[in-house]
């Protein structure tokens, strides 16, 4: 591995750490938009069912870190809100699959399409022709972490709309 000067690397990290807290920004007001409707933990169920689908109890209290019952107050919320649905598994009594209604599908696009517009609007007031290198760098970040990252409703931004 090649060896980077402490002076450069320190800068390096500088930038990337300034990079970002923009990033935690536009997270952050994305929330906002919707922490009348959700709490975080919620929000982070409705993404998790959003970008791989119908979820059960137990991959919901793993994703959260929670015991099962606290998933259940959660989900239940979610239901009564009327943000996810559960159905029964004809192949499984015991699994319950819960998936978003078309309410929940709707405020996961709109806290998606605001991180998008709020880093749409960053990328429009940099150089054109330094978008691409963001673009790139941004990647290569990502895929040295081992790739995709997080998919809880605090951190990730969809990439593919």
């Amino acid at each position: 591995m090649e060896r980077i000067e402490d002076h450069d690397a320190d800068a390096q990290i500088d930038a990337v750490l300034r990079a970002a807290n923009v990033l935690l920004r536009v997270v952050a007001q994305s929330v906002v938009e919707v922490e009348d409707i959700v709490t975080s933990p919620q929000l982070r169920v409705l993404v998790m069912i959003a970008s791989r689908g119908p979820q059960n109890l137990g991959a919901v209290a793993a994703e959260l870190g929670v015991h099962p019952s606290n998933a259940t107050r959660i989900c239940e919320r979610l239901v009564n809100a009327g943000l996810i649905g559960r159905r029964d598994d004809p192949g499984d009594r015991r699994y319950r699959a819960l998936s978003l209604t078309p309410e929940g599908v709707s405020l996961v696009n709109t806290v998606l399409e605001h991180r998008r517009k709020a880093v749409a609007a960053v990328l429009g007031r940099m150089p054109a022709g330094l978008r691409g290198v963001c673009a790139v760098g941004m990647d290569a970040f990502a895929a040295a972490d081992g790739g995709e990252g997080s998919e809880d409703g605090r951190f990730s931004i969809d990439l593919h709309g």
